[in-house]
């Protein structure tokens, strides 16, 4: 049986492309950044009384994902809306599927990190990784140019999107991403809380 789609409210398109790897989506919510998703869960929290929401941030400098959801969510959650954290960006989990990265990235293997989820910035460890790439266009994409203040390059998301729909595995990174893991658990096993009929 196929899974019911679940709306989902994310960070950015990278985030997105990442989701739809892992489950039947519905309508996509993402105006840019946690600052946006932070604004609005409780009307996330809210809506999931009609309709299934996966909400997913990074847990970036946060001490804890527990801690994370306490400050951002002051009221019961739902069980409809499934709140996910990525220990500490996304990124960790496709530099989890290391050698399908190191492939992609045209890196070699050894070069990407084994502890993705350890590291303190894994956006900038990827960004590092794609900046010795064989590959001009990886560089182009990926590395901020010369002189900006940027701290990706201008075809970030759109290129690392690319390698989650044709290269990543996500049942390997997830072996080597315990939030990864656990994201993929609570979706296996979702199954939506409906009200009853009046």
């Amino acid at each position: 049986m196929s899974p019911i789609p679940i709306n989902l409210a994310v960070e950015n398109a990278l985030s997105e492309a990442v989701l739809r790897q892992m489950y039947a989506v519905g309508t996509v919510y993402s105006r840019g950044g946690y600052g946006y998703l932070k604004k609005t869960i409780r009307g996330w929290n809210a809506a999931a009384r009609g309709t299934p929401f996966l909400l997913v941030t990074d847990l970036d400098s946060a001490a804890c994902p527990s801690a994370l959801i306490e400050e951002w969510l002051s009221v019961p959650k739902h069980d409809n809306l499934l709140f996910r954290i990525a220990v500490h960006e996304v990124e960790a989990w496709l530099l989890a599927d290391s050698k399908g990265l190191a492939t992609y990235l045209a890196v070699k293997p050894g070069l990407v990190p084994k502890r993705p989820e350890a590291l303190p910035d894994p956006k900038r460890s990827l960004v590092e990784l794609a900046s010795v790439s064989k590959r001009k266009q990886i560089r182009e994409d990926i590395v901020p140019r010369r002189g900006s203040t940027a701290q990706q390059g201008p075809g970030y998301n759109n290129c690392l999107s690319e390698f989650v729909q044709s290269t990543w595995d996500v049942q390997l990174a997830a072996d080597n991403a315990k939030s990864l893991r656990r994201t993929l658990d609570r979706l296996s096993t979702f199954r939506p809380v409906w009200a009853p009929a009046r």
